[in-house]
């Protein structure tokens, strides 16, 4: 018998090693590409499963050979980040769903909590789970389970503190920090029953509008295959790797379920009628689960790469990687989020750029003040621009004193346009991808029909090669552009701290009634349920009535046209409506191009900021939230 138990022990350190190390080859495989390494992703998969099913067969023999709970906590955990890897690289929600099935199984059995083990090395395991644990907590909104998890991290934290005095655990309290003000930032948390970020049946299709959606057919018509997302801001919210811009953003690009797996309490595993008791070795995790949380019916979501402060190169080769498999009549989104002066950054060394390091010592610097941290450019005079102030117009992805290797200019995405782009630009410098000048777009067509004065006094080879910009000087395809406004608008000015609340435009492009209340300062944590959902109503009407009038217009150009039938890239245009009449309706009259968002080429002049149908629709959100006093509309 003792021969026998030695044998399973040792066969079961020898799978243990093998899948460590196909896992070490895997783990920083890029996030993005339809076949990095696939292969050896189905061999890791293979290796830890059959180590699973393994230490499942032989769970006495090796308990007895003094297998710790600990051990089979740690290859749960592997499999989960195995599958959180592969969700990250095609955005299937099964493979989130799986690791969340591992990682609360990890949990529920107290794989860690139980042993009580007086060795630092299983204690960093265990605050590496609960990390692991948050993230795909978050993006899968079991906001319980954050909760729940936040309270766990901080204890343990402070149980390290307390027995471990000569490790320095203040990264890990910053940890804490980080997800702290993740949660205060995210309305998730906030609103009793918000919405779902996510596309849903429910909400976001429109009974009014649905036929006509159906029927419409353009001249070309695009599938919304890829995105790339992209967040680079000082001090910026986030977890980890994921920003709140970014995170709204993945979120708003992917399918919510039908509801069962969101309200969905696991019960307890019987067994005969029989509770089980846990509290021993256990290695059952049942997988089945998955088939009752996940909802068939749905399409797959589009692929996702999200870059976390990547440098400009590093960008450029997503972009270039993406662009090059993308599938034939199919369009990118490119979602670039950032500051558009090195003085807006000043990060420091810690928070600098270094693509994807996974490092847990990015500082959550505090900000002094709205100044300092949104030190827009001064207005210029009459609110318009000179061609020389555009020659430093960049979004700015580095640390301080990079240089111009950290400048993305619009011209560095021309080369992309060989392929249909849909590129949303949050930013202070957004003008930089328009270029404009006294209402004239530049583009090598405006200047080569304009005078020999004006292009002498414009003359300047690296402004030309800089700012004769996207909209114009596409390659081959046409680009939709959706441009942030340069400074965002509020009723209270505090809330335009992008360290504290995330961007504006993005937030109205993911979840536009909650920007609207935020913008003039209608509290949504003290609402009543009733109030809200009339206030979703009134906007959902809204939304079916645009999409009616988007569908039969005559003028609408093929730019949109080519990818209206898409219900992602469809409800990010009706949102943008929404939000350019808002904010064209709620800022001062004078210098009100600062705060209004521009698309290129123009939507039709029927779903303009000063259309009937617009504004009413405004005006009546407004006065059912009695904050109407607030706005200046045309015809109310």
């Amino acid at each position: 018998m003792a021969e026998e138990g030695d044998v399973v022990s040792k066969t079961f350190r020898a799978l243990v090693e093998s899948a460590d190390r196909k896992f070490a080859r895997v783990r920083d495989f890029p996030s993005y590409g339809r076949t990095q390494g696939q292969h050896y992703f189905q061999k890791v998969f293979k290796a830890y499963m059959r180590l699973w099913k393994y230490q499942q067969e032989h769970r006495t023999e090796l308990v007895k050979a003094g297998l710790n709970r600990w051990e089979i906590g740690e290859i749960a955990g592997r499999i989960g980040q195995l599958y959180f890897g592969q969700y990250m690289r095609t955005s299937e929600a099964r493979f989130l769903v799986e690791a969340y099935v591992f990682y609360e199984a990890i949990l529920k059995r107290r794989y860690f909590e139980g042993c009580k083990v007086k060795d630092l090395g299983v204690r960093f395991k265990e605050l590496r789970f609960y990390a692991r644990l948050l993230l795909v907590s978050l993006i899968l909104n079991r906001t319980q389970t954050v909760k729940v998890v936040v309270e766990k991290l901080k204890a343990l934290v402070d149980d390290c503190n307390a027995n471990f005095r000569e490790t320095n655990f203040k990264e890990w309290k910053l940890v804490v920090q980080e997800i702290v003000r993740f949660m205060n930032a995210d309305t998730t948390f906030t609103i009793a029953s918000p919405r779902p970020f996510r596309y849903s049946a429910i909400f976001d299709c429109h009974p009014n509008s649905v036929q006509y959606v159906a029927r419409f057919h353009a001249k070309k018509v695009l599938k919304f295959r890829d995105a790339i997302l992209m967040s680079y801001h000082r001090n910026e919210v986030k977890f980890a790797e994921l920003t709140l811009d970014a995170y709204r953003m993945l979120q708003c690009l992917e399918w919510e379920s039908s509801g069962s797996f969101y309200q969905k309490h696991l019960a307890e595993t019987k067994e005969n009628g029989v509770v089980v008791d846990y509290s021993g070795t256990s290695g059952l995790i049942d997988m089945k689960l998955v088939a009752d949380m996940t909802d068939p019916t749905l399409p797959p979501n589009p692929r996702k790469a999200i870059l976390y402060r990547p440098s400009v190169t590093h960008l450029i080769a997503v972009m270039a990687t993406i662009c090059e498999e993308l599938p034939p009549e199919s369009v990118i989104l490119v979602y670039l989020s950032a500051s558009g002066k090195p003085s807006h950054i000043n990060a420091s060394p810690l928070e600098s750029s270094g693509g994807s390091k996974r490092t847990t010592k990015n500082k959550l610097t505090s900000h002094n003040s709205l100044e300092q941290n949104f030190s827009s450019p001064e207005p210029h005079i009459n609110g318009k621009k000179g061609f020389s102030d555009y020659y430093d117009d960049y979004l700015w992805l580095g640390s301080k004193g990079n240089g111009g290797s950290s400048n993305l200019y619009p011209g560095d995405i021309i080369p992309f346009t060989r392929r249909p782009l849909f590129l949303v630009i949050d930013s202070d410098s957004s003008h930089a991808f328009k270029a404009d000048l006294g209402g004239h777009i530049i583009t090598p067509d405006w200047l080569a029909k304009s005078s020999l004065e004006v292009r002498e006094d414009i003359e300047t080879s690296r402004l030309i090669s800089h700012h004769v910009v996207l909209h114009g000087a596409e390659r081959g395809e046409k680009a939709a552009l959706l441009l942030s406004p340069f400074r965002p608008m509020f009723k209270d000015p505090f809330s335009a701290d992008i360290t504290q609340n995330g961007s504006q435009f993005t937030f109205f492009l993911t979840a536009p009634l909650q920007a609207f209340c935020q913008m003039t300062g209608f509290a949504l944590s003290d609402s009543d349920i009733e109030v809200l959902n009339n206030a979703e109503n009134i906007l959902s009407t809204a939304f079916s009535k645009w999409e009616v009038i988007l569908c039969k217009s005559p003028s609408l150009d093929l730019v949109w046209a080519q990818v209206l039938s898409d219900p992602f890239l469809r409800r990010l245009i009706i949102r943008f409506i929404f939000c350019r009449a808002v904010l064209s309706a709620f800022c001062p009259p004078e210098g009100s191009e600062q705060y209004v968002p521009v698309c290129l080429p123009q939507l039709p002049n029927s779903l303009s900021p000063k259309a009937e149908v617009v504004q009413s629709s405004v005006s009546q959100l407004a006065n059912h939230l009695n904050v109407a006093d607030g706005f200046h509309f045309d015809n109310t």
